[in-house]
């Protein structure tokens, strides 16, 4: 059954940068259609199971407004709902999993709620539509335009054909590009292609992008025993070492991603070496009223689970399958190692209390409900990002480049992990970075925007450009664009190059909160 549906803007993709898409055109008046292939939208926040990776201004700048208020409302989430201490709530910059890597470590289904109620007075209302379990199949094109898109719903096979004026790719991994026949790029360029110090040398490679991670979330009672059953590959991932890895892949060992030097992790925390424990943890049960948690949860999303043997972009579906499925008994894998064989500092081997907590994921099976995408198909934009935009060794003091079409900003060091092509961590400095409006606008395309990792980068800067507030102010641009082209009759090339209509479209934006430049001190 086909069921047709027409808005303003069609949104394919419901995570972090659809979300912030489609609440930018929303507030703009616009209607929208956002489509997401699981059940909850949200991405990279909620079905991947990652808590937000930020730079260490971001309490005070750094992000979008918007993005800012939905930090605001996870702590409130919180606050308004659970006996969270008095000294925590005292705290401004309230953290409720107190994780290393995270300023405001969380449960993805607190994420979940939260960006359910920033768009309901716009689903309410009718003015978002939100079609979930829908996956795209197909895209029709109309010269340099895209006239419609089709997604199927999965458990009752309905079709949707979708048309509208604008059409984002949301997706995570740049699904709608080839459909579409949008020019793009995938995997890592080659020094001759970009000129970037740590491109390829020799040829590009078009299957060699990081690593994809299986996430889970887990808490731990002593003397209980939650003991998985042994997963079907489990002598494979015990047996594994990778050529470039220290130690066997189920260990308590790895790398130090800026130096490679051999790393040694703790588990729970020892006071000395690095906590894998505390490094995603999502509940610090010490921020609440005691018996509100039995335990402290965490999410696993580690060294030990990077999944790097394979691609899951462009190549067969019985070889994406095949990935996919690794990934998920790589993460099995390490679950089961801790639970029955990792060391224990007390001279006992392995922690059987430790329990999958599927009700924190959203799933039976304890899992995320997608894998973690680290690098999407990207556009051949009118502005590539290159690493020399903003490496430090490379911009002799003077700052990154600051773009004259800015639509936003963000900061993370240049990030990669293990690749497919079997490559070890590229793990560099970058400076705070400008996202270019060229970026968004593809060599041909009118018509469609990308809205998250699948914007005018490289392998080497999507390393950087992937992190959660800048998919989100990514999404929220392309969004705003789209609404604004619609507003005044341009087309968003129209925008990028003439002056004026950028000028008037920077202060549309900056209106709304998004920040075009960094400030002076920082």
């Amino acid at each position: 059954m086909n069921k047709e549906l027409q808005a303003d803007v069609a949104i394919i993709g419901g995570g972090t940068g659809g979300c912030a898409a489609a609440l930018a055109a929303a507030r703009m008046g616009k209607t929208v259609l956002m489509t997401e292939e699981t059940d909850w939208i949200g991405g990279q926040l909620t079905s991947q199971a990652v808590p937000p990776d930020e730079h260490h201004w971001i309490e005070k700048f750094g992000s979008t407004a918007s993005y800012r208020e939905f930090r605001t409302r996870v702590r409130d989430y919180y606050k308004q709902n659970f006996p969270v201490t008095p000294e925590a709530r005292a705290k401004i910059n309230f953290n409720p999993g107190n994780a290393n890597v995270s300023r405001i470590a969380h449960e993805p289904r607190a994420a979940l709620a939260v960006l359910n109620d920033m768009l309901a007075p716009y689903v309410h209302s009718g003015r978002i539509r939100i079609l979930l379990n829908c996956k795209v199949e197909q895209a029709e094109t109309d010269g340099d335009r895209v006239s419609a898109v089709t997604v199927r719903e999965r458990e009752t096979g309905d079709s949707f054909v979708l048309t509208a004026p604008y059409f984002l790719d949301a997706t995570e991994e740049g699904d709608v590009l080839p459909l579409a026949g949008i020019e793009y790029v995938t995997g890592s360029e080659s020094v001759a292609q970009t000129g970037e110090p740590h491109a390829l040398p020799g040829e590009a490679d078009p299957t060699d992008m990081q690593a994809i991670t299986w996430c889970f979330a887990v808490d731990h009672l002593e003397g209980e025993d939650f003991t998985i059953a042994k997963p079907e590959q489990y002598d494979f991932w015990r047996g594994y070492r990778a050529d470039f890895w220290p130690d066997m892949q189920l260990s308590w060992s790895g790398l130090v991603p800026h130096t490679l030097e051999h790393a040694k992790y703790c588990f729970f925390p020892d006071g000395k070496k690095f906590s894998l424990w505390n490094y995603r943890r999502i509940i610090d049960r010490t921020n609440f009223a005691e018996g509100t948690f039995a335990s402290d949860a965490t999410i696993v999303n580690w060294p030990q689970n990077d999944y790097w043997l394979g691609p899951i972009i462009d190549v067969t579906p019985e070889e994406r399958a095949k990935h996919l499925e690794g990934a998920r008994q790589l993460s099995l894998s390490l679950l089961y190692w801790m639970q029955t064989e990792a060391p224990r500092p007390d001279g006992k081997i392995g922690y059987p209390g430790l329990r999958l907590r599927g009700d924190i994921v959203g799933t039976n099976d304890g899992l995320a409900k997608s894998v973690y995408i680290r690098e999407s198909r990207r556009i051949q934009a009118e502005l590539t990002v290159v690493e020399q935009h903003l490496s430090p060794k490379l911009r002799d003091g003077q700052g990154s480049v600051v773009y004259p079409d800015s639509v936003g900003i963000g900061w993370y060091g240049i990030d990669l992990h293990p690749s497919t092509g079997l490559r070890t961590y590229i793990d560099v400095p970058s400076l705070p970075f400008h996202i270019p409006l060229g970026s968004l606008i593809p060599v041909r395309s009118e018509n469609l925007l990308p809205a998250c990792k699948n914007i005018g980068t490289t392998h080497i800067t999507n390393g950087c450009y992937r992190l959660h507030p800048v998919e989100w102010n990514i999404g929220e641009a392309a969004g705003a664009l789209a609404a604004f082209c619609l507003d005044h009759g341009f087309s968003p090339r129209e925008v990028r190059n003439d002056p004026d209509k950028l000028k008037a479209f920077q202060d549309t934006i900056t209106k709304a909160g998004v920040e075009i430049a960094w400030p002076k001190v920082h």
